[in-house]
């Protein structure tokens, strides 16, 4: 009998857990934004802020997903190690490209306003940054991957209209042609950046 309580308990349990780690787009965005507003107004060091920020950005944005994505077609002519390295580097260009950016920021209100559910796969969420006496309001839509509702993640920022992991994706393309396709050049640049 008390064998079978613990059993019906732990199903019942798992069923409840299961159904609260599943979290709608815009509740995790607004919750993501909300963690890293708070991080930004502690009073720690710039170095500390940039810390905490990786480890956020390693928890809520696919930077393997965006990594591949921003290598274009060229990532299917690469050999295994090749993606290998490739996602190790983009990885630490991406976190302190992210980190140090966003440490200059101290306190950012972002308010979100929308969401819009693509397909099975993709929600974008639409939110605002609030003004301030330095800057003017800016929208900011969030293209949320969605095929594991129990573990969304961030794909891209468009900032007024301006897809981030699509200009990345010029840029790294830029590099390539300029040194005939070549993978090395650009494993070169992604790693002087992240050693800087």
């Amino acid at each position: 009998m008390m064998k079978r309580k613990l059993l019906t308990f732990l199903i019942v349990f798992f069923s409840i857990s299961s159904v609260a780690l599943s979290i709608e787009p815009d509740v995790f965005v607004q919750s993501t934004v909300n963690r890293a507003s708070k991080l930004l107004g502690e009073d720690i060091s710039k170095d500390q802020k940039i810390e905490k920020l990786k480890l956020i950005a390693k928890e809520t944005v696919d930077i393997k997903g965006i990594g591949f994505y921003t290598l274009g077609v060229k990532r299917k002519s690469l050999s295994g190690d090749e993606k290998e390295r490739y996602s190790k580097l983009f990885e630490e260009y991406f976190l302190k490209s992210f980190s140090s950016r966003l440490a200059e920021y101290t306190n950012p209100e972002i308010d979100v306003t929308n969401k819009e559910k693509l397909n099975d796969s993709y929600t974008i969420v639409n939110s605002v940054l609030k003004a301030t006496k330095e800057r003017p309001e800016i929208n900011i839509d969030w293209r949320i991957y969605t095929k594991n509702p129990n573990n969304p993640l961030i794909r891209d920022l468009i900032i007024e209209g301006l897809s981030l992991a699509r200009t990345q994706k010029e840029e790294f393309a830029s590099v390539l042609s300029s040194n005939e396709n070549d993978i090395q050049a650009l494993f070169k640049v992604l790693k002087e950046f992240s050693s800087n």
